[in-house]
């Protein structure tokens, strides 16, 4: 978007020089800084780059993944070795990439569209992009520390009083969500509910209101609401009916296929609710791949890394096809041995495992093969897990093109806007209304519904165990997407998840006896199941072998960076660190 119609607008105007008179008197170079605040505003994939915890894959900070480099942030926050100085999202400094940096171009773009000369219209248009926006970074700040000092306009950027305007102390939480949500109002009352299909990818009405009932849920989630506050979940739920009334009003809905949704890029696309583009130009256009594809995808199908690597904890944690857990089924029986068979079909179109028929590089028939022979890996560059993530990796992509895949990433699902509403409803103990939102994701999903229609939901849940089954429908249909560490710690389930316990990786070895001679060959005709039950051997292992995990209750709220505080002494570092008297509960 940034460069859009580029060469063209600096033929008439040297943006460096342009006076906001200028710049908002012509609708061509206002939208043009406003492309500046997407592009620096945006996600990446999975919520990566933009936003949140120093740009790492969140998936590597709960049960998804594991990076088990010691010194790495991830490794920190679980082992409980967090100091304040990691965690660097609040800024440290004069810079126009850090979130006030970023929220001071927005403050800017505010005033300036105010005072330009364009229509009325289309100046509540551009300013509802930046409101939406200046909401985001905020969220991003509260979600991390709690009350964060609140600046709505641009402050002076030299001499003695503008350094004591910037002194400004933390704004509480309520007051930092207030913000956010009168933002978002402002967006959601002036924002169209529809672009053209040209303008596709930028925020709508629907949009700032599912990001609405996204920010009001973590409000009244227990990291801000250990009181169980009422009043906080029955916001929520009436931010997430205006979000569905909104969006559906405009066409949006589930998307028919759970694997496809994410390569229908246009605005036919109706699960799509909030998009950052990529795309794979070549030649005199600006190329911008997503990145994600090429890391996740294993290392010899082309120029891939093979980083997105499941734990045995997701892999198991799926459903079966009756949508029943592991084991708790009686209809389809798991074990081990076998752990691919009848499972919710999400499994197969997430996790790639051995033996996985998987289409790459063109490649319909094409099957992984992750197993050890005689101690070592027949794959050249090995999975540390035995498993790989196939969500949305582009099956059709060249051999060596990897590296330029332009699947745009989707943060904003209408699938989550549904569980959103799912999970304030609970909230408020409207739990009938909790089960249509959960069916609907099963049944697109493709489990079965059963004799009773449930889709393996279990009929007559209490309060606490339909929040947990809408946990369990985040964890399986968000796999990957970024959103589990963030549900994990809304709802402070780290201690119970994930503490004194180790991730685990799954070894599966050709077996040294009973093996057809040509298998190495023929394997790929050779029943999956007889291979697994006659030529393998399948054993758990830790992938945390340092230490069982520790995650200290003080990370619900992080610590500001010393330097932030030494730069301005009227910030107070948040309660549970070193010195710290800033209360985010209030």
């Amino acid at each position: 978007m940034l460069l859009t119609s580029c060469e063209k607008v600096l033929d008439k105007v040297d943006l460096g020089a342009a006076n906001p008179g200028l710049v908002f008197g012509d609708s061509t170079l206002a939208n043009l800084n406003l492309s500046v605040i997407y592009d620096q505003n945006l996600p990446g994939w999975a919520g990566q780059g933009n936003i949140g915890l120093n740009n790492v894959n969140p998936s590597n900070l709960s049960d998804e993944c594991a990076n088990t480099n010691a010194s790495s942030l991830e490794a920190k926050l679980l082992e409980g070795s967090l100091q304040p100085n990691d965690i660097q999202d609040f800024g440290t400094g004069l810079s126009a990439t850090n979130n006030y940096g970023k929220i001071r171009l927005i403050n800017t773009f505010l005033r300036d569209a105010n005072r330009g000369s364009l229509l009325q219209g289309t100046k509540n248009r551009l300013r509802a992009q930046a409101y939406f926006f200046r909401a985001w970074r905020y969220f991003d700040l509260v979600r991390l520390y709690g009350g964060v000092p609140l600046i709505t306009k641009p402050l002076d950027a030299v001499g003695e009083d503008a350094r004591a305007a910037a002194y400004l102390p933390r704004n509480t939480t309520a007051e930092t969500f207030a913000l956010i949500k009168s933002d978002l109002d402002s967006a959601i009352m002036l924002l169209p509910g529809r672009w053209t299909a040209a303008e596709w990818g930028k925020i709508t009405k629907g949009a700032a209101a599912a990001f609405k009932a996204r920010t009001l849920l973590y409000y009244a989630s227990p990291q801000f609401n250990p009181s169980n506050n009422s009043a906080r979940w029955q916001d929520a739920y009436d931010a997430s009916k205006q979000a569905v009334t909104i969006l559906s009003a405009n066409g949006y809905s589930l998307h028919p296929s759970f694997d496809q949704l994410w390569f229908t890029e246009s605005a036919s696309n109706q699960e799509a609710v909030m998009i950052t583009g990529f795309n794979t130009a070549t030649g005199d256009q600006v190329r911008k791949p997503n990145g994600y594809d090429n890391s996740a995808r294993p290392a010899y199908t082309g120029t891939g890394g093979g980083s997105w690597q499941p734990t045995w904890d997701i892999v198991s944690a799926f459903p079966m096809l009756d949508g029943k857990k592991p084991g708790q089924s009686t209809k389809y029986s798991y074990s081990q041995q076998l752990f691919y068979k009848n499972r919710d079909p999400r499994f197969d179109k997430t996790i790639a495992y051995n033996g996985a028929t998987w289409p790459l590089n063109g490649n319909n028939s094409y099957k992984l093969w992750t197993y050890l022979e005689k101690g070592k890996s027949v794959e050249r560059t090995a999975t540390n897990t035995g498993f790989y993530t196939r969500k949305a990796i582009n099956p059709t992509v060249a051999t060596g093109d990897a590296q330029y895949v332009g699947t745009d990433w989707i943060e904003i699902r209408y699938a989550e806007v549904l569980l959103n509403l799912a999970e304030s409803a609970c909230g408020i103990n409207r739990l009938p209304e909790a089960y249509d939102q959960l069916k609907a994701i099963r049944k697109r999903a493709g489990i079965e519904a059963g004799a009773d229609g449930n889709y393996g939901l279990k009929a007559g849940m209490s309060q606490a165990e339909m929040l947990e089954a809408i946990l369990y429908e985040r964890q399986i249909e968000f796999a990957f997407e970024g959103k589990r560490f963030w549900d994990l710690r809304r709802h402070k389930l780290f201690e119970s998840t994930l503490n004194n316990k180790r991730r685990r990786r799954v070894e599966i070895a050709l077996k040294t006896t009973g093996v057809p001679a040509d298998f190495t060959t023929t394997r790929d005709n050779v029943n999956l199941d007889k291979a697994y039950t006659d030529y393998f051997d399948v054993t758990l292992k830790d992938i945390d072998t340092r230490t069982t995990l520790k995650w200290d209750s003080k990370y619900y709220f992080f610590g500001l960076p010393q330097q932030a505080i030494d730069n301005n002494p009227s910030l107070k570092q948040t309660l549970g660190w070193p010195g710290g008297s800033f209360d985010p509960l209030q």
